[in-house]
């Protein structure tokens, strides 16, 4: 049984290819989605393998043990006992959007942002601070802070696309406190700042589209080594999430079922803490520079 929880914010620093195989449409290698909403996610699977990677690092030699603890025996050894940790899908919740003004929007939507209130309350994360932000007025109507850096006279244009701005003081209270709470303590001034004066709440509709068409799309291709021309065959797309996006995801935790092993839900999610990680490297690329993310633990019930 579920004890103890936590969230796990995730700030994309360098685009982020969380891939599902061979896709059908125009990209060839596209990224994870929900299949209800069609926002990107990381599913847990992938989300757990890399926190895993983290801890086998610090932890393979000097406690090995720990390391069993909380994420489980090798494949092959399944069947002795489950992880004390569980890993929950990482959902979005800002998305950078190239703006006219500003350069970019930090965009959400109502629905995305209730998500993300019902998430953190099963996490403990207190959210009284954070105002219950409501739905744009109509389709054409973003919701932005009063004096946003996004304004062009009373308007919000993002990629060829504009909205009529609808000034709303909670906007900027909603972006001080993501900026506490998802952010870093150190190093992140700047974006703490800006989270107040580029959020941006968009029409439901609106917001899945950008998700949906304004992602990042990489060209790849394969050198013959001698001609130094493309192999035939050879070139190919990859999706990749934009620089700045916010996601998150719930760490759960029971009481160690390791033998031997006497945590507690708390225990194992403060020794999970103890690994003091800021940066880790998610999805593929990771030979290019791809997919170095930000982590922040929040929370605790």
């Amino acid at each position: 049984m579920i004890k103890a929880s936590r969230l796990l914010f995730m700030f994309v620093e360098t685009p982020l290819h969380a891939g599902t195989g061979r896709g059908l449409g125009a990209v060839d290698l596209p990224i994870q989605r929900e299949r209800t909403t069609g926002y990107p996610m990381v599913q847990a699977s992938g989300l757990k393998g890399c926190l895993r990677s983290e801890a086998h690092a610090q932890w393979a030699a000097s406690d090995p043990d720990d390391l069993l603890a909380m994420y489980g025996p090798d494949t092959e050894k399944s069947s002795d006992h489950a992880g004390a940790l569980l890993v929950g899908d990482a959902r979005l919740l800002l998305f950078p959007v190239r703006s006219l003004a500003g350069v970019f929007a930090f965009a959400t939507s109502a629905d995305a942002l209730a998500r993300f209130r019902r998430a953190a309350l099963l996490a403990g994360l207190e959210v009284a601070g954070l105002p219950d932000l409501p739905a744009p007025a109509d389709k054409q109507t973003a919701l932005v802070s009063p004096g946003s850096a996004l304004l062009v006279d009373k308007e919000v244009v993002l990629e060829e696309f504009s909205f009529t701005a609808q000034p709303d003081a909670r906007l900027a209270e909603a972006g001080k406190w993501l900026a506490v709470h998802a952010l870093p303590a150190a190093g992140y001034d700047y974006w703490k700042t800006a989270l107040a004066t580029k959020l941006c709440v968009l029409p439901e509709d609106a917001f899945r589209d950008f998700t949906l068409y304004a992602t990042e799309v990489q060209t790849h291709v394969r050198l013959d080594p001698g001609k130094k021309t493309v192999e035939t065959g050879a070139l190919f797309t990859s999706e990749h999430l934009p620089v700045d996006t916010l996601l998150y995801a719930p760490l759960m935790a029971t009481p160690a079922r390791r033998p031997n092993v006497t945590w507690t839900a708390d225990d194992v999610l403060l020794r999970f803490a103890s690994l003091n990680l800021i940066h880790t490297q998610l999805g593929g690329d990771e030979t290019t520079g791809q997919g170095w993310v930000t982590l922040t633990l929040a929370g605790g019930q």
